[in-house]
């Protein structure tokens, strides 16, 4: 856990103790093992969705016969250095270690832990390594990787969307799915998903949003449907990834249990605590000229308009309302994604970080954020000149 966001975790339980009569140290110390206990929840639990991935779609067969490393990295897969032993991470680098193996490679990587948000339980049978199980985790949409070994392999950077990453490519692999179905996800493409699509059967994929800068963020997705973070992790425990647990959401009239057991809601806490230590990234030295973002701050400020509803510490007034589809800057879309949420309305998007996650709006089509700003100063004819346009992309840069 890092700077503010520790600061003010650490005040609020402190000032907690002391008003129960307890040490600061010790509630700080209980703070500090929920988010670590969050940490791991967000990196390893399945909550018991290999009953979806292997007993339902039989993902651990595809896997096992299809899926060399190549293959899983071709399709956004990240590996986590830090899991690597030191003689694989020689035997990648010297080729030793075969990247096109199926059975050999991918199985160890997998009983390694090292698959970014995949479980996989590997088995000897006969004398030769089985994949018997495969789950997914949090972190397989909200972790990526930095690179620093070779593309796709990296120290993991928990709470980054992974853009790379083709859900839909990867869901449409297990031979249990109808042909429609299947050629719906395979049209999704890379660092898209439709949390909704196996609900209303409808199709409008949104980018994979960041799992970081949310603290002291009231409304945490694109629509806004739940006030806190815990909401969306059991919508998508449960009902996305097949977990073993309940999720009721009466606005939409809906109602998902799987299984009779409950290894959802216990985990939530943590998970949520771990979720909110996420600050978003600072932006990298060099990569925005100070001088012109400055410039970009008074735009942004006056001209821009922008601070209207991108404002407060969040850039952002999701705290205190929620918009019209009509106020959205996506392309015009029918229906729209909200008009399928709870909501049916949208929040402002947070703006710390904002350098990290092209494409931008909820839909992607945005691909830079030269396209963001010219696009907000067609539609709201804002009249800026090509200098103050450039100027407020140094200052998103700088965010």
């Amino acid at each position: 856990m890092s700077g503010v966001v520790r600061a003010l975790l650490l005040a609020g339980v402190a000032a907690a103790a002391s008003a129960c009569g307890g040490s600061s140290d010790e509630v700080a110390a209980e703070q500090a093992a929920l988010v670590e206990q969050g940490r791991q929840i967000f990196r390893f639990d399945t909550f018991g969705d290999e009953a979806q991935w292997t007993d339902a779609l039989r993902l651990h067969e595809v896997i096992e016969a299809a899926v060399d490393p190549l293959t899983a990295l071709s399709v956004g897969l990240k590996v986590d250095a830090d899991a690597l032993p030191p003689q694989v991470v020689d035997g990648i680098r010297n080729g030793s270690v075969d990247l096109q193996s199926r059975l050999g490679t991918t199985l160890a990587l997998l009983k390694l832990d090292a698959v970014v948000g995949v479980r996989g339980t590997v088995e000897t049978v006969g004398g030769v390594d089985r994949l018997q199980r495969v789950g997914i985790t949090c972190a397989l949409c909200h972790s990526t990787v930095d690179d620093s070994f070779a593309r796709g392999i990296g120290k993991r950077l928990n709470g980054w969307p992974n853009r790379d990453l083709n859900p839909g490519a990867i869901i449409a692999l297990p031979p249990a799915l109808d042909a429609a179905t299947t050629a719906v996800l395979n049209s999704w493409g890379k660092g898209r998903f439709d949390p909704g699509h196996n609900v209303d059967g409808l199709d409008k994929p949104v980018v994979i949003p960041p799992a970081y800068g949310l603290a002291g963020i009231g409304r945490i997705t694109y629509t806004g449907d739940g006030s806190e973070i815990a909401y969306w992790s059991r919508y998508v425990a449960v009902v996305e990834m097949g977990g073993l647990g309940s999720f009721t959401e009466p606005r939409l009239d809906l109602s998902v249990t799987h299984g009779n057991v409950e290894l959802v809601g216990s985990k939530l806490p943590a998970l949520q605590a771990y979720q909110l230590s996420l600050e978003a990234p600072a932006a990298p030295a060099g990569s925005f000229d100070a001088a012109v973002a400055a410039r970009g701050k008074l735009v942004f400020e006056a001209a821009g308009r922008c601070a209207t509803c991108h404002s407060g510490p969040h850039f952002t007034d999701a705290n205190q309302r929620l918009h019209p589809s009509a106020d959205s800057m996506a392309e015009p879309e029918s229906p729209s994604y909200a008009s399928r949420s709870a909501t049916r309305l949208y929040r402002t998007s947070p703006l710390r970080g904002v350098w990290q996650h092209p494409p931008y709006f909820h839909d992607g089509s945005a691909a830079t954020l030269d396209d963001v700003v010219a696009r907000y100063d067609a539609r709201l004819a804002l009249g800026l000149t090509a200098a103050q346009r450039a100027d407020l992309v140094q200052h998103l840069k700088s965010l």
